[in-house]
């Protein structure tokens, strides 16, 4: 048999995959990795932004002059990026998922002019504070004058020109830039990973020194961000530990579902198990469980198995009355057949007329029962139709007028009731019969119709001699009679209780003084 997982290990599963989930989505979206990289950017731009202030200032001091052929930044850009407001924060952009990783940085190209004097001397002043910061922040910081040459660094560009980098060209027309590169130093990139690429890219900045509308310089910071393994390593003691706690979380949820929802499944499967090899009385109470689901499941099969319990109880019993109805009839038969065959030429006419009248009486009967049976089985069988409808009264009084000595009809109204017209006949035949085989030779028949409620109610009365109490309680057992002699087969009210429950209704036998009451209530079409 193929192995199929308990609803534990499922459970199990299920929640391990719930906590796998978050760690998925973190290296799938490279949130973390993307907010180490801006958390990065915005270093960098602290870092910027005081060093462009200092050499702002410095080339201020040093007698810096805006020439005329300077070009101005554009204004509408200006207003459009709030340059011309005081407070200018600068916020980080930069996002794995979504900007591009650049090539590594070009290298710088050789200077063919040499730099501005004053920005020169600027540059030469924060030489010396660039290369101390950069113990503390590991950035590469560059000022590049108004062409892109390298008045100052942390590196080994000095003197070089800077224009080839795109973030460069555009921070000297005046727009702060921030992007993302591959790095061309140091060890290799590492690609994706589980951990994600913070260590294989590189964030750069290029804020442009802007004065009177100018842009005099830009300065260039770049740094690797932190990558997601170098924190979880500072971290890994509490992850360890936080690991563990999610597994425990998940196994003790498994273990608590596994009690509420698999246990009483298989206390639900094997009660099923013993009902299937016979046992009887299995599902006599319902199975406990704290899910509802599985409650009316266990309450479900309770009844499916009081059902089946009672079906092949009655299949028991109804298999012992049609034995025990065909076996004095068929008794009966080979007697006389017996008889016949061994005193045929003995017997009188009168006496061969008796014997063939027995003979053809207990085959009438067996025709009879066989012919009952068919019709308990249809009626069993069964099904009610959802468009079938009739309307009984004119039915009811045209049998009326047919006798009217022996039946009454009291008709209230003219329902359509929810069943076919052949079926409504056979239930209307079928308590006819019963009333005049049990009422008597003289009984008279009162048959009524009404509506009551949303529904029909047809009572058929007769006022013979009614029917004791210890037999009331059997009347709609099968092959149950006490008109055996005049050859009932005990089946008439059983066919009749069949077809009308079949049909949503319901019939019982009415207390009274004098004879019997039977109420049929049947649905309203």
């Amino acid at each position: 048999m193929r192995y199929r997982p308990s609803i534990g290990t499922v459970l199990l599963l299920m929640n391990l995959t719930l906590l796998a989930l978050p760690v998925s989505g973190l290296w799938v979206l490279r949130l973390y990795d993307s907010s180490l990289v801006r958390q990065t950017e915005a270093q960098l731009i602290a870092q910027s932004v005081t060093v462009a202030a200092q050499y702002r200032a410095l080339w201020r001091d040093g007698g810096g002059v805006i020439a005329a052929d300077w070009p101005p930044v554009d204004p509408e850009w200006m207003h459009r990026e709030g340059f011309d407001d005081p407070w200018l924060p600068r916020s980080a952009t930069l996002d794995l998922a979504n900007d591009p990783v650049l090539p590594a940085s070009p290298e710088a190209e050789p200077a063919t002019a040499p730099p501005d004097p004053v920005a020169a001397r600027a540059g030469g002043t924060l030489n010396a504070i660039l290369r101390e910061v950069q113990l503390q922040t590991l950035a590469g910081i560059r000022v590049v004058d108004r062409a892109g040459l390298v008045v100052a660094s942390t590196g080994e560009e000095l003197g070089e020109v800077l224009v080839n980098r795109d973030e460069v060209r555009r921070a000297l027309l005046g727009e702060p830039v921030s992007v993302l590169r591959l790095r061309g130093k140091g060890p290799a990139p590492v690609g994706h990973s589980l951990l994600g690429q913070g260590s294989a890219v590189r964030v750069v900045t290029a804020l442009p020194v802007i004065e009177g509308q100018r842009v005099i310089g830009v300065v260039v910071a770049a740094r690797t961000p932190r990558s997601v393994g170098e924190v979880l390593a500072e971290k890994r003691l509490h992850l360890a530990g936080l690991l563990s706690l999610l597994v425990v979380a998940a196994a003790t949820l498994s273990l608590l579902g596994w009690l509420a929802i698999g246990r009483p499944l298989r206390a639900v499967a094997e009660r099923a198990r013993r009902v299937s090899e016979g046992e009887r009385g299995a599902f006599a109470t319902a199975a406990p469980g704290p899910v509802r689901e599985v409650a009316d499941l266990s309450a479900a099969l309770s009844r499916m198995a009081e059902s089946l319990e009672h079906r092949a109880d009655y299949i028991r019993d109804f298999a012992a009355h049609m034995s025990h109805e065909f076996k004095t009839p068929l008794a009966t038969i080979s007697g006389t057949v017996e008889l016949l065959r061994d005193h045929l030429g003995e017997m009188s006419d009168a006496e061969r007329d008796r014997f063939f009248g027995n003979l053809h009486a207990e085959s009438t009967r067996l025709a009879r029962l066989v012919q009952r049976l068919l019709d308990l089985a249809r009626a069993d069988m069964v099904a009610a139709d959802p468009i079938g409808q009739c309307r009984p009264a004119a039915q009811l009084a045209a049998a009326a007028q047919e006798r009217p000595e022996r039946f009454e009809a009291r008709i209230a109204g003219d329902p359509a009731i929810r069943m076919a017209p052949d079926i409504f006949a056979s239930v209307y035949a079928n308590l006819l019969e019963n009333a005049i085989r049990h009422g008597g030779p003289e009984a008279r028949i009162i048959v009524s119709l009404a509506i009551d409620g949303v529904g029909a109610v047809l009572t058929v009365a007769d006022d013979g001699p009614g029917i004791s109490p210890a037999n009331a309680e059997r009347i709609f057992t099968p092959f149950f009679t006490t008109a055996r002699r005049q050859g009932g087969t005990g089946l008439g009210l059983a066919i009749v209780r069949s077809l009308v429950e079949a049909h949503g209704g319901a019939i019982r036998l009415l207390p009274t003084d004098q004879g019997a009451v039977f109420e049929v209530r049947l649905p309203l079409a």
